[in-house]
């Protein structure tokens, strides 16, 4: 089975040649700029192009992180949208399968399959049988090992999710920061030179737009992501926990009913 980290960076690495790719298309296409004739000047057509080396030119140093920034959160995103799934979260079935070993007291039989078979419930479950021994059955320690364990595999997945919330709030100021960047160097031309030379001011002002416009690009899918995926976990550690409380239960009749 895949490391989940090395499965991240393979997914970090897919989302950085679709996002490179992307972004040259979006970009390298010419943007024509066409000046109309006034009342005191003649008719001047100019045309001007602009890739995406020039966007970061023109953005300034604070590109290169917000850059960083957008491909960690595209692949953060495909990576969830791979992980976080109900089928391989709880795996349902094989749950069923040890539940049947359990109420059997084949303890053996059923951490074979949790261990043939890992996922964050199985694992949970195996912490659990972890605790009975054919000498000892002990149902309450049980219950509190599967509640440890619970914490413990479900802090994981979430993790990648919180990931998406940094980059939502660190994207929009970074941004800033460059938009306060910008507007120094616009300012220090001014005082330099005067209004006199308005090409000058100009690109220190487009500096502050384009990195106000890229934080924001990125903060935003990287905020509405955090919430979807956020929701769609609460549900499936919902299901976990009404799972791994019919387990426990359905052991505990099996012991009752024996002993009985």
């Amino acid at each position: 089975m895949i490391n989940p980290k090395f499965k991240f960076i393979l997914t970090l690495i897919t989302a950085l040649i679709a996002s490179s790719f992307v972004a040259g298309v979006t970009y390298g296409q010419e943007d024509e700029i066409i000046v109309e004739e006034t009342a005191d000047e003649g008719v001047a057509v100019g045309d001007t192009s602009r890739s995406l080396i020039d966007m970061i030119k023109v953005g300034g140093w604070a590109m290169y992180p917000l850059g960083a920034l957008s491909i960690a959160g595209l692949g953060l995103i495909v990576y969830n949208f791979i992980a976080i799934r109900p089928s391989k979260l709880l795996n349902v079935d094989t749950v069923e399968l040890v539940s049947e070993k359990t109420r059997d007291f084949q303890i053996d039989e059923a951490r074979q399959i949790c261990a043939e078979n890992p996922s964050p419930l199985t694992n949970i479950c195996d912490a659990g049988l972890e605790r009975v021994t054919a000498e000892f059955v002990d149902a309450e320690a049980m219950e509190k090992a599967m509640e440890e364990a619970s914490v413990e595999e479900l802090s994981g997945p979430f993790l990648y999710i919180n990931y998406l919330s940094v980059i939502a709030n660190l994207a929009p100021m970074v941004g800033l920061l460059g938009t306060v960047s910008g507007m120094v160097k616009a300012f220090n031309a001014i005082a330099a030179q005067g209004v006199g030379q308005p090409q000058a001011l100009a690109n220190n002002i487009s500096e502050a737009l384009i990195t106000t416009a890229t934080g924001m690009i990125v903060g935003i899918p990287a905020m509405f992501f955090f919430f979807f995926f956020k929701n769609k976990y609460g549900k499936i550690t919902s299901s976990v926990s009404r799972i791994i409380g019919d387990f426990h239960h359905e052991f505990v009749a099996a012991l009752r009913k024996s002993q009985g």
